[in-house]
C-alpha cells in the first residue's frame, strides 16, 4: 500500500519541523508550507492525502485556504490547528468540511492518534466506494437479461460510454427495456453516487411538464404556492432520464435544448439562471427522424441527444433470450417469499417462444408471474398461458371434464414420465444434475417432478 503523504502547513519553522520529525516517524510522507497560498498550490500540484494547516495563514488565512482546497481536491482531509477550540473559526472550519480540528498547545499523543483516525476512515470510506460500486454493477447488470448477439451489442455499448458524460438516446418499442439501459449506463458511470432522476414526458400535461422539469418559483402560476425545485436541478452531480421524450413539446424542446448547451436551467417565473452539472439520457418508442420530418420535433435537438445511440431489440427478434428471462421472472415472482422459484414444462416453454411478444420483455414479466399464480407456484403448463389452443383440454359439449380415455392417457403419460426420471436418477447414480442433462430438461422442473412424483429418497442408497 502507498504511503500517505502529509502537508503540514505552519508559518512556525519550529511547529513545523516537530510535526515533521513526529509524522515521518509513524511512516508518512511530509511536505511543509508557510503560507496559506502555498497550501492550495501545493494541494493542486501534489494532491496529499492530509493536510495539518493552522487557522493564522499569512498571505492567506486558514479558514480561506480549507475552502480552495476542498474546492479542489474533495477526498483530500483537513485537520485545522486553533488556539482555541471553541472559536468561530473552529465551528467554521467544520462547516466546510474539516475533519477535525487540534487546540493549541497540543500534545503530540493526541496528534498522531487524530491522524491515524483520519486515514482510517480514508480507507473505510475507499472500501465502501468500491463496494458500493460493485453492488450497483451487479444489481444493474443482472436485471437486463440476454445473451443474443443483439443483446451483446447493447452490452458493448453501454460498457463503452457508461463511464463518459455524453448524452445518450435509447430507441426501441414499448417493454423493450429502455429504462433498465439507463440505469445501467448511470450505475456504471462516474455518477453512480450521485442520484438517477426518471421523468416520463408523457405522463404528465404540457402545462406541468415544464413545471416538473425546472421547478417553478412561488406565485409564478395558479397553485404555485411554494417554490419548487425542478427535476434538472434533483439530478445535480447524478444523471436525468427522460423517457418518451417524442411527447415533449416544440416550447419545452427549446429549454431542454439549452439545457444541453449552457448547463443552465431557469425555474418557471424566474429569469435567473442555476447551473446544473449532470448527464442526460432520453428514451423514445418512435421514430425521431420521421418527427424532425414533420416538423414535430426540433432537428437541433435531436441532433444534440443523438451523440450515442442505443437501440433495444424487440424480443421476437431475439427469441434464444426467451428461456433465460423466463427462469429470471420465475425467480423474481416466486408465489410467496419463502417459496421455490416455480419450474416450467417444456411445453409451455415452446408455446413462449413460438408466440411473438407485442408488448416485449413487459408482456413475458406480466404472463409468467400470471401463471406463477395460476400454478400457484408449482409447475406451470400451457394451461397457466393467456394464449395457446386449448380446445384438446375440452369435450365436445365445452365442458371441462375429461373423459374416462383421456384420464386413462394422462396417467399412462404421468407413469411414462416417472419411469423415465427413475431410469435416469439411477444411470446418473442419484446426481441430479447430471439425471437433468441426460433427460434434456431444466434441473428445477427435474426437482419439482421428484417431488410430485415422490422420488425424493430415489435411488435408495447402495442401489
Amino acid at each position: 500500500m502507498a504511503q500517505k503523504t502529509v502537508l503540514v502547513a505552519d508559518d512556525d519553522a519550529a511547529i513545523r519541523s516537530l510535526l515533521r520529525q513526529v509524522l515521518q516517524d509513524e511512516g508518512y510522507v511530509v511536505q511543509e508550507a508557510a503560507t496559506g497560498v502555498e497550501v492550495v498550490d501545493k494541494v493542486k500540484e501534489n494532491g496529499p492525502d492530509l493536510v495539518i494547516m493552522d487557522v493564522r495563514m499569512p498571505e492567506l488565512d486558514g479558514i480561506e485556504a480549507l475552502s480552495r482546497v476542498k474546492a479542489t481536491s474533495p477526498k483530500t482531509s483537513v485537520l485545522i490547528m486553533t488556539a482555541f477550540g471553541s472559536s468561530n473559526a473552529a465551528i467554521r472550519a467544520m462547516e466546510l468540511g474539516a475533519f477535525d480540528y487540534v487546540t493549541k498547545p497540543f500534545e503530540l499523543d493526541k496528534i498522531n492518534y487524530t491522524v491515524s483516525k483520519v486515514f482510517e476512515y480514508q480507507d473505510l470510506a475507499a472500501e465502501v466506494e468500491v463496494l458500493r460500486g460493485e453492488i450497483s454493477t451487479l444489481v444493474q447488470t443482472e436485471r437486463i437479461v440476454g445473451n443474443s448477439p443483439a443483446m451483446q451489442e447493447v452490452y458493448k455499448t453501454v460498457g463503452k460510454v457508461a463511464k463518459s458524460d455524453a448524452t445518450v438516446l435509447v430507441t426501441g418499442e414499448s417493454g423493450t427495456g429502455k429504462e433498465l439501459v439507463a440505469e445501467a449506463l448511470h450505475y456504471n458511470s462516474n455518477r453512480r453516487a450521485g442520484p438517477l432522476v426518471k421523468v416520463s414526458c408523457a405522463a404528465l400535461p404540457e402545462t406541468l411538464l415544464e413545471a416538473e422539469l425546472f421547478g417553478h418559483e412561488k406565485g409564478s402560476f395558479t397553485g404555485a404556492m411554494t417554490q419548487r425545485r425542478g427535476r434538472f436541478e434533483m439530478a445535480d452531480k447524478g444523471t436525468i432520464f427522460l423517457d418518451e421524450i417524442g411527447e415533449m413539446s416544440l416550447q419545452t424542446q427549446t429549454k431542454l435544448l439549452r439545457v444541453l448547451q449552457d448547463h443552465k436551467i431557469e425555474r418557471v417565473g424566474s429569469s435567473l439562471p442555476i447551473k446544473v452539472d449532470l448527464r442526460i439520457i432520453v428514451a423514445t418508442n418512435k421514430d425521431l427522424q420521421k418527427q424532425v420530418e414533420q416538423t414535430k420535433f426540433r432537428d437541433d435537438l435531436f441532433y444534440r441527444l443523438n451523440v450515442i445511440h442505443i437501440n433495444m431489440p424487440p424480443l421476437r427478434e431475439r427469441k434464444e433470450d426467451i428461456p433465460a428471462l423466463v427462469e429470471h421472472f420465475l425467480a423474481k415472482h416466486r408465489y410467496s417469499a419463502t417459496a421455490q422459484p416455480a419450474a416450467i414444462s417444456e411445453e409451455a416453454l415452446r408455446r413462449l417462444m413460438e408466440y411473438d411478444w407485442p408488448g416485449n420483455v413487459r408482456e413475458l414479466e406480466n404472463v409468467v408471474e400470471r401463471a406463477v399464480v395460476l400454478s400457484r407456484g408449482q409447475i406451470i403448463t400451457s394451461r397457466e398461458l393467456p394464449f395457446g389452443d386449448h380446445e384438446g383440454d375440452h369435450d365436445e359439449d365445452g365442458t371441462d371434464e375429461l373423459p374416462s380415455e383421456k384420464s386413462f392417457f394422462k396417467k399412462s403419460v404421468a407413469q411414462f414420465e416417472k419411469d423415465l426420471i427413475m431410469k435416469a436418477l439411477r444411470d446418473a447414480t442419484g446426481n441430479r444434475s447430471k439425471a437433468a442433462e441426460m433427460l434434456g430438461i431444466y434441473r428445477r422442473l427435474l426437482y419439482a417432478k421428484i417431488k410430485e412424483y415422490g422420488l425424493e429418497g430415489y435411488p435408495p442408497k447402495g442401489r
